[in-house]
């Protein structure tokens, strides 16, 4: 991205103004990306990250490439693109690139409102379009055809310049090679993994829906891949269950990166980097009314990778394998096996009620939890 007199015209998105009720928000810490270049600094970041992963699953990343500084042509304008496939396609045309979840697994395409069931007969009110890293692997929508470069250049910046560096400090914490988790995110590896750009809108829902759904409007769980990239925006709605149990506040750092682990990164560490359970709740007062944007990237591995701890690293060693109920080491599942069983079954299944207050299903033999 180079300046906005040579980039296709597309309306600006404004964003809710930032929340200015008093919440109780998680206390993340800040990894500043622009240290990884020197062996002093890859260090101390690598301490950082393994600290933060340990205690809390999810870290913000600064000074990541993209600058808001320079106008609307870095990540202001990834916003402005996220919404056009929401604000400037026409619901018959989102029709046409629907995604076939239940049939493939994957999400590529549109997954419109209402697909997902909530609580007590409500379904969900946000809609999302996923395009794989090779943006010409499917058709996409006409008002976004132009800005596919833009999206592809979002993609590798994510994957080579975000994840890259976050997975070798990952494994410099496991007292692995740097390139352990690298060499199974490929990049130009052909699956069909919806890593990774996602686009996402939320709407607003009527006090009937909020009051069935005690505000929830994504149920607590942990993502299925590897990593996942939240580029961070005002609307104050995610929240983490803490170490201590208590949900608290992701806040909005503008320009910042929100990073979590998932499903799969908790398999490859034999649980030494658990996934944080998080949810999407109603927004406090100030910014009820107002839509919430998002742009994404999801990690996984690629697809044929088994996700068996890696028992080679030396950490492991000491420290031993934590496993998830009903993960069976000696045959674990594919990338591609967890990601069409999360996938497929996903706000689509009964939920099965435990006596911890939480809901359960079983997904390849491995018990998945549900926060409600």
């Amino acid at each position: 991205m180079t300046t906005t007199a040579a980039l296709p015209q597309i309306p600006h998105y404004v964003a809710a103004p930032p929340t200015k009720e008093e919440l109780e928000y998680a206390d993340l810490p800040i990894i500043d990306l622009s240290k990884f270049n020197t062996e002093e600094g890859r260090a101390e970041l690598a301490q950082q990250v393994h600290a933060a992963m340990r205690d809390h699953g999810f870290l913000y990343v600064v000074n990541h490439g993209y600058t808001q500084e320079k106008g609307r042509i870095q990540t202001d304008r990834i916003f402005d693109i996220a919404d056009v496939p929401f604000a400037h396609v026409s619901d018959e045309e989102k029709k046409k690139y629907e995604g076939k979840m239940l049939q493939t697994g994957s999400y590529q395409g549109y997954k419109l409102r209402k697909y997902w069931h909530i609580d007590n007969g409500v379904h969900d009110q946000l809609e999302h379009y996923n395009i794989n890293h090779d943006v010409t692997k499917r058709e996409h929508p006409e008002p976004l055809r132009p800005l596919l470069p833009e999206i592809e250049a979002f993609a590798k910046h994510n994957h080579f310049n975000v994840l890259h560096p976050i997975l070798r400090l990952l494994a410099r914490g496991l007292e692995l090679p740097e390139e352990t988790f690298v060499n199974m995110h490929g990049f130009s590896t052909v699956n069909e993994t919806y890593g990774s750009v996602r686009f996402m809108k939320y709407y607003p829902r009527t006090e009937e829906e909020e009051a069935k759904t005690n505000q929830v409007w994504l149920k607590g769980h942990i993502d299925f891949g590897t990593i996942t990239i939240l580029w961070s925006q005002p609307v104050a709605s995610l929240q983490i269950l803490s170490r201590d149990g208590k949900w608290r506040w992701v806040k909005h750092i503008p320009n910042a990166l929100v990073i979590n682990s998932g499903d799969a990164m908790e398999f490859l560490s034999g649980g030494y980097y658990r996934g944080t359970i998080h949810r999407v709740i109603q927004p406090p007062v100030d910014q009820r009314g107002y839509t919430r944007l998002g742009a994404f990237y999801f990690a996984m591995t690629d697809d044929d990778v088994r996700l068996r701890p890696l028992l080679e690293s030396p950490v492991l060693q000491r420290e031993g394998i934590k496993k998830r109920d009903g993960f069976d080491e000696e045959h674990p599942p594919t990338m591609e096996q967890w990601r069409k069983g999360r996938t497929m079954a996903y706000g689509k299944t009964e939920l099965k009620k435990s006596g911890d207050g939480t809901e359960e299903e079983v997904i390849n033999g491995v018990v998945v939890k549900h926060f409600n």
